[in-house]
């Protein structure tokens, strides 16, 4: 049996039930392809269905606010990828009239939507052949093909991409696509992959050659960062005072508290930590720690203290985007994940 025959085989008895496999609806697709990117099926999954119940059509997500979508995206992490949702939405209600396109050529040109993504769209919308290309198709390939070209470098990409689309079947483009990447998801699996029972183990290079962990081969990824943030908790009755991150940096366009960042972890005995508070909340203000967390993403690891204020004066020049808000209102803007754990533990909300 072929190499696309047998994986498809498998698909039809293995697969997962997932609600985005029953719909050829682009929006629908898009919607679990955007979400599921760097995102886990299982915790993927009730964001889909939240998204999918608040707007059901690409013009019902073109008229929301960047607020709501990221308040409802809270939690996902790559907050980008929420504000290019609604952009591309936008871009859809405008140039195409509210209705999502299905071909690739079309995809590609909105913003958000890469060669893969928009190859999943397209062929499981409307069976366009053009072949899809995740970690999970990527690995797939190099261990049964026995590739050791480095999957995230340009020669790399380029050989997997030819051999991809060499492989799609015109005619089960969209059942072929699916299969591949179900199968390198639930049986090739990144580590401790089902070798035993896999339909391709007689023919799989990586296992006929004891490669099975060190392919596919990735060029080692970029230094991680190690950041200090301190956030100062700042109340007055049922209102805290809250800042609108608007730089070009992590959760652009959500909301934290007043912050200083640091070098180092900030020391209460250090003379420059202190004078920068002072700086911003008056020279009587006091500290009191709360406490500490860390936080880590793809590139960066975040040590992040809380501190209460007392006896302090907001500078407002210092902190612009700084506004007094309830916890009510607090709680319906969106926010980075580390400082909705804090309020919840801190807290008891």
């Amino acid at each position: 049996m072929a190499f696309q025959e047998e994986i498809i085989s498998w698909y039809l008895t293995n697969k997962r039930s997932l609600p985005w496999r029953d719909t050829q609806e682009a929006y629908v697709i898009w919607l679990s392809e955007i979400i599921l990117q760097q995102t886990r099926v299982e915790q993927g999954l009730p964001y889909f269905n939240r998204f999918l119940e608040a707007y059901p059509t690409v013009s019902d997500f073109a008229a929301a606010t960047e607020t709501q979508i990221l308040k409802l995206w809270q939690g996902l992490g790559y907050y980008s990828r929420g504000r290019n949702m609604l952009f591309t939405a936008r871009q859809i209600e405008e140039l195409h009239g509210g209705i999502f396109p299905v071909a690739y050529d079309e995809l590609i040109k909105l913003k958000g939507i890469g060669e893969y993504t928009a190859a999943a769209i397209s062929s499981f919308s409307s069976g366009e052949a053009k072949a899809v290309l995740d970690g999970n198709v990527f690995r797939l390939l190099s261990r049964y093909f026995g590739i050791t070209a480095p999957i995230n470098s340009t020669p790399g990409k380029k050989q997997f991409s030819e051999l991809a689309q060499s492989l799609i079947p015109p005619a089960d483009a969209a059942l072929y696509n699916q299969s591949i990447m179900e199968f390198g998801a639930l049986q090739c699996k990144p580590k401790s992959p089902d070798c035993p029972s896999c339909p391709l183990q007689l023919s799989c290079y990586a296992r006929n050659n004891d490669l099975i962990g060190m392919l596919p081969v990735k060029l080692k990824k970029l230094t991680v960062k190690t950041r200090f943030i301190n956030y100062f908790i700042c109340r007055q009755g049922d209102e805290i005072l809250v800042n609108k991150r608007i730089k070009e940096d992590i959760w652009q366009h959500l909301y934290d508290f007043p912050r200083i960042e640091t070098t180092e972890p900030a020391d209460m005995f250090n003379g420059a930590f202190i004078e920068e508070v002072k700086q911003n909340f008056g020279e009587a203000v006091t500290l009191l720690p709360l406490l500490e967390m860390k936080h880590l993403l793809t590139h960066q690891i975040i040590y992040v203290q809380f501190f209460a204020l007392d006896n302090y004066i907001i500078n407002f020049n210092i902190n612009a985007e700084a506004k007094w808000v309830s916890w009510t209102d607090f709680d319906e803007l969106p926010q980075p994940k580390i400082l909705t754990k804090f309020i919840n533990f801190y807290f008891n909300k």
